[in-house]
């Protein structure tokens, strides 16, 4: 790699690093090691065909997306992650203590989920990627995605129910589908 090159990746490195990072630890099930070693890896990768990348972060991402389903397709044991129990506050939470306790939460679920699951909805809510694109990436139909993707939800709305607190149901967002031909031209 010439100088040139060698500046532009270590710029593209300073700069996006950090969103990366974000996206590889969510993949990982919030491991923050586990998520550097994968972004790591998808650096070094990049690193070695940087000359030929016409988009860097996209290249970058895909690798990490390629690498976290490589990692669940192998048959390694599953390694659990302690974490501690948040301490039980004696006065009522604000509105930060709140959402970090919501995001300890959703750590923990993320982390109970198999690792199909996490990358499925981190794909398609975190990346927020249309189905098609995940169904690409993972390299299974759209069908397949659409299955896991409800599974998934479905285990971590039955592994976390506090959850439910950010925001109404999902029933109450949707439309209501009862209504006559003559509502909808009004």
């Amino acid at each position: 790699m010439d100088a040139e090159a060698q500046e532009s990746f270590r710029e593209f490195v300073a700069n996006r690093s950090s969103a990366l990072l974000k996206t590889a630890v969510l993949l990982s099930g919030g491991d923050r090691h586990a998520g550097e070693d994968l972004l790591q890896n998808a650096l070094i990768k990049a690193a070695g065909r940087w000359h030929r990348i016409d988009e860097p972060e996209a290249y970058v991402r895909q690798v990490l997306y390629r690498q976290q389903v490589s990692r669940w397709r192998l048959k390694w044991p599953r390694r659990e992650l302690s974490v501690a129990e948040p301490p039980e506050t004696g006065t009522a939470p604000d509105d930060s203590s709140g959402a970090a306790e919501l995001r300890l939460v959703m750590r923990g679920a993320l982390a109970r989920l198999t690792a199909r699951q996490r990358t499925v909805l981190v794909l398609r809510y975190f990346e927020d990627l249309p189905e098609g694109e995940v169904a690409r990436i993972l390299g299974c139909s759209v069908g397949t995605v659409r299955s896991a993707t409800h599974r998934s939800l479905a285990r971590l709305r039955a592994l976390a129910p506090e959850l439910a607190v950010l925001g109404p149901a999902a029933d109450e967002q949707r439309p209501s589908r009862d209504y006559s031909p003559v509502e909808v031209r009004q």
